[in-house]
């Protein structure tokens, strides 16, 4: 069972200003800071996606073919998430639109690090 995920990042203080923008189009929040880590999960919930400088003190790198997949409640979620994203200095890896499935609307991005994002909001087929 997958507890969470991990990003690293260079520069922890704008990775942060980032992500409270950008999840907080999905309704995430801040659950925690320590140092070189924060922490986001839902509201009065637990941790599940953290942003960190790396252990080893080496520089963050990105990973080729990896992405950090989150959910979103509806279409006009993912449209804000990807729009957060972008104003925030984010890059576009894929406008929202409807993709693979008929009931599959997403959007992908990348964060200032370069690590790739996905936003999906995946209707129930009627």
């Amino acid at each position: 069972m997958l507890l969470g995920a991990m990003l690293g990042t260079n520069d922890l203080v704008k990775a942060g200003a980032f992500y409270d923008e950008v999840l907080g189009t999905i309704d995430m929040v801040r659950t925690m800071t320590v140092e070189g880590e924060i922490g986001y999960g839902p509201k009065d919930g637990s941790s599940c996606f953290w942003v960190l400088t790396p252990f080893n003190k080496k520089p963050a790198t990105v990973g080729n073919g990896g992405q950090i997949s989150f959910q979103a409640s509806s279409n006009e979620a993912v449209d804000h998430f990807y729009q957060a994203a972008l104003s925030a200095g984010g890059v576009d890896e894929g406008a929202p639109g409807y993709r693979y499935r008929p009931h599959y609307y997403g959007a992908y991005c990348r964060d200032l690090d370069g690590n790739k994002l996905h936003v999906v909001h995946e209707a129930n087929p009627s």
